[in-house]
């Protein structure tokens, strides 16, 4: 399977890690509107976009884009992750090393993303079967776009509200979920 950069990617990403070898893409271009600088996550007002600003320097290749730090935007984000799974099981287990990602403020997009997913693979116990390729998941695991994969529901914070929603970022399912987030993806 092949796919691209994300930034807190989406349950259905990491429902692909956890069943098939993959390639994330580091040759391919950077587009806009898409995961790879934007995740959803469901807080007291319904579902919310994080988005990563970048550096238009006229940079393409997914590894040279740059992360624009001349806002607040990682504050902005650690607040509305906080907000919304504060009260979440397993937030407090998790935010300290999480936070520390965005704290470091990564150069560039594809790093970020990086450690962000490797940090997600870890916690939730995916060892990542690498491949060369196979089906192009690159444009079809896209935000608006419908789910490629399916995974069962799980407990939510917001869901007697809301009731449940699908495909949020990943940190959803772990923060949620703890160390059962592997069940839900397999």
């Amino acid at each position: 399977m092949l796919l691209s950069s994300a930034f807190f990617p989406p349950i259905e990403y990491f429902a692909v890690l956890a069943k098939y070898s993959v390639c994330i893409d580091a040759t391919e271009n950077y587009q806009k509107q898409t995961y790879r600088n934007r995740c959803r996550i469901l807080t007291s007002n319904g579902v919310e976009d994080i988005r990563v600003p970048i550096v238009h320097d006229g940079r393409r290749r997914i590894t040279e884009v740059r992360v624009d730090y001349s806002t607040n935007w990682v504050r902005h984000a650690e607040y509305a992750i906080e907000t919304a799974y504060y009260s979440s099981p397993f937030f407090e287990y998790y935010r300290d090393e999480l936070f520390a990602i965005l704290d470091s403020r990564p150069e560039t997009l594809w790093e970020l993303n990086s450690r962000i997913t490797d940090f997600f693979c870890r916690k939730i116990g995916i060892v990542v079967r690498q491949g060369d390729g196979g089906e192009d998941l690159r444009d079809v695991i896209h935000p608006k776009k419908a789910p490629y994969l399916q995974t069962r529901q799980y407990w939510q914070v917001f869901r007697e509200k809301f009731g449940f929603v699908g495909n949020l970022s990943i940190m959803d399912l772990l923060f949620n979920e703890g160390p059962e987030s592997i069940c839900i993806l397999k």
